[in-house]
């Protein structure tokens, strides 16, 4: 945390970009008053300033601050008890408050009930003037302003000043800061035009099938995210089932889903005689249009909705889970590496065969590597008991169910994207 500090004209600093180094600011001034209520309600009631802080140190003395506006210092109102305590009020602080509009801020607080020594007024004076200091012969600058002094309801003297060189550097900051809110704007539409356009890349209808009842979800963590679920209606009774995982995260792992997913859907006529064969050329598409470091885990299935029967490629993706009806448990596991990293890549096809009550679930690590506070992932096997508890519940009315464990499991800020497909052989 750093910054860099610039001095205007008139000796203020003023904020600028930030740069490396340690943080130094300024924490308080200390102002001695007699009571800590009645000043507290000066300088909150009269003078607008916001309460930092009023409790008790671990001494049992209590400690109230307050703080301008803009929060850039705090004063440490403080009670000093005795003689000492009293020869300390009512002094000039030696605490200047620098406005824009010194005449403004004089009638707001004048009509208040504030005590000014003198009107303000225009004039050329030396900043050690400001602040009651006798200035040194040849080391005191002189610039033009508008300056007045003011006294607490104990009689402490601040002095208030306003400089047109000041002013016109708070204007640019004004201006910086909404150039920024404006940009910051357009990047909120930007990506949420964004996230809109990639949520019509999923799947919007689902190609009936007889022989399963199937559903899938994909809840990003960010408002755009890597994860890519389809289902293709690839003709003569057959279709797919794809999910796969980008590697990265936000919008640069969006664009990566994107392309897979038109390489894809581009290439999905070839997958009906030669899965092999559409893979291979999706995985070329995918290296070419995309950088050396860029990748995709993927699972490609193709069902035949006539003899259940699913011929599969698991590209270097975590092994979907084919639970059967009378317990037994299958995973899926990779017959290729991952799409996209090599020029030069083949996959093997494997297969399965499904019968009535076996439930098909894909997933991505989202879902399995979710971690609770203790460091522990919601894993393989409560995803397992998880589907298994729901029964005969269809997959659309179980996956709410299954996202809202995995979310109770691991309740912080979601990390990853959670992509769930359950399909379940009637």
């Amino acid at each position: 945390m750093g910054g860099t500090t610039s001095l205007t004209a008139a000796g203020t600093a003023v904020k600028s970009e930030a740069s490396p180094g340690p943080f130094l600011g300024i924490h308080a001034v200390n102002v001695f008053v007699r009571d800590y209520d009645r000043s507290l309600r000066f300088y909150v009631d009269k003078l607008g300033f916001e309460l930092a802080f009023d409790g008790h140190l671990s001494n049992g003395e209590r400690w109230v601050a307050v703080a301008p506006p803009d929060g850039s210092t705090v004063l440490n109102l403080l009670v000093a008890p005795g003689e000492r305590g009293e020869k300390l009020v009512g002094r000039p602080t030696g605490a200047v408050f620098i406005t824009e509009d010194v005449l403004a801020k004089y009638e707001e607080w004048h009509r208040r009930g504030v005590e000014f020594i003198f009107t303000p007024r225009l004039r050329r004076i030396r900043y050690e003037r400001i602040q009651s200091r006798r200035p040194r012969e040849g080391q005191s600058p002189v610039w033009g302003g508008v300056y007045t002094r003011f006294k607490d309801i104990d009689g402490n003297s601040f002095a208030l000043v306003g400089f047109d060189e000041v002013n016109r550097e708070i204007e640019a900051q004004r201006r910086r800061a909404a150039e920024r809110l404006e940009m910051e704007r357009r990047a909120a539409q930007e990506l949420e035009i964004a996230k809109q356009v990639q949520a019509r890349l999923f799947p919007q209808t689902l190609p009936q099938l007889a022989s399963l009842d199937y559903a899938g979800v994909c809840i990003q963590a960010r408002q755009i995210g890597g994860d890519y679920h389809d289902f293709l209606d690839l003709g003569r009774k057959r279709f797919g089932f794809v999910i796969a995982d980008i590697a990265g995260k936000g919008i640069a792992a969006a664009l990566l889903m994107a392309n897979l997913q038109a390489n894809l859907r581009s290439q999905s006529a070839l997958a009906l005689d030669e899965p092999e064969r559409m893979l291979r050329t999706v995985n070329r598409l995918f290296y070419e249009n995309t950088d050396d470091s860029a990748y995709a885990t993927l699972f490609f299935a193709e069902i035949d909705d006539s003899t259940r029967r699913v011929r599969y490629a698991n590209c270097g993706h975590l092994p979907p889970l084919l639970l059967r009806a009378n317990g037994d448990i299958q995973r899926l596991d990779a017959t290729a590496t991952v799409l996209g990293l090599f020029r030069e890549w083949d996959c093997c096809i494997g297969e399965a065969q499904l019968a009535a009550g076996d439930t098909l679930v894909l997933y991505t690590d989202g879902v399995t590597e979710s971690f609770n506070d203790a460091g522990e992932d919601f894993g393989v096997d409560r995803l397992i008991e998880s589907v298994q508890c729901r029964g005969p519940v269809p997959p659309k009315a179980a996956i709410p169910g299954i996202v809202d464990e995995v979310r109770r499991f691991a309740p912080a800020e979601q990390q990853d994207d959670i992509t769930l497909i359950l399909a379940r052989c009637r």
